[in-house]
């Protein structure tokens, strides 16, 4: 595609406008899909992330990239972008190499744009293909969004390195039975084997654990970012959250694994 007067065009004559929040929505024309993440959940997520609570995560998956972008060619894709903030990092440690962010969330798509100045952003639904060439990236992130498997392989080159972020059983344990938060599953792990194991081959994994404390309001922030957001009632949230003591330690913690593509 080529960018012309505000809009991204194909050889076949079709045009989409690049909004003026920075992002273009390359979804088809009457998508009904579900939207992704809302306003409030981008505008939590933001609050939080600005607050450097998930640094560590962000560094270590900083550290990855940089490490396999030293020897393969290619750009950093990351699926399911949100407003990207370990984009943004890993595109610091990678001076030489350009960024796309794909999301469905339109609200989320308006913060990555501005994420970095060489990071581009583009609606898309996961699920119905990315609209990435074969091939082409040399890392690809997914951290805490869904998982088209194929899709990822595909865009992903030969000698790449896909990088899988998901919450352990640990993982802002504190808060869960306090504020009946939503639980990670304990099959999660041989579900994820399981989902990309047809088209990769698992690589390694890393542990990231902190612990941090967190004001009331941050607390909120991090409830209502996150999957909870979707099945919690808000006043109910904000009622338990005003019982916590102030500050709470929370533990924050995650598993990165590699993976290269399969043979």
């Amino acid at each position: 595609m080529a960018e012309t007067d505000g809009s991204l065009s194909c050889r076949a004559g079709h045009a989409f406008d690049i909004a003026r929040q920075g992002y273009v929505s390359l979804l088809p024309s009457g998508w009904r899909g579900e939207a992704g993440d809302t306003a409030a959940m981008v505008r939590a997520r933001e609050r939080f992330l600005a607050a450097g609570h998930f640094a560590p995560l962000a560094s270590r998956l900083a550290d990855l990239a940089a490490g396999q972008a030293a020897d393969s060619p290619g750009c950093v894709v990351d699926a399911g972008v949100g407003t990207g903030y370990y984009l943004a990092a890993v595109m610091e440690r990678l001076p030489d190499r350009v960024g796309l962010g794909l999301d469905v969330s339109k609200y989320a798509l308006r913060r990555a744009a501005r994420a970095h100045d060489r990071v581009g952003a583009v609606g898309c639904d996961i699920w119905h293909g990315l609209p990435v060439a074969d091939s082409v990236a040399v890392v690809v992130l997914n951290v805490f969004a869904p998982r088209n498997a194929a899709e990822l392989a595909r865009v992903l080159h030969p000698s790449g390195r896909l990088l899988v972020v998901t919450p352990s059983s640990a993982h802002l344990g504190e808060l869960v039975s306090d504020l009946d938060l939503v639980t990670v599953d304990e099959h999660k792990p041989r579900r994820l084997a399981e989902q990309l194991g047809h088209s990769f081959e698992f690589v390694d994994r890393q542990e990231v654990t902190a612990t941090t404390s967190l004001s009331r309001d941050e607390v909120e922030s991090v409830v209502r970012m996150g999957p909870s957001a979707w099945h919690a009632d808000s006043e109910a949230i904000a009622e338990r959250v005003r019982q916590l003591p102030e500050p709470v330690r929370v533990t924050l913690s995650v598993t990165i694994g590699r993976y290269r593509p399969s043979e």
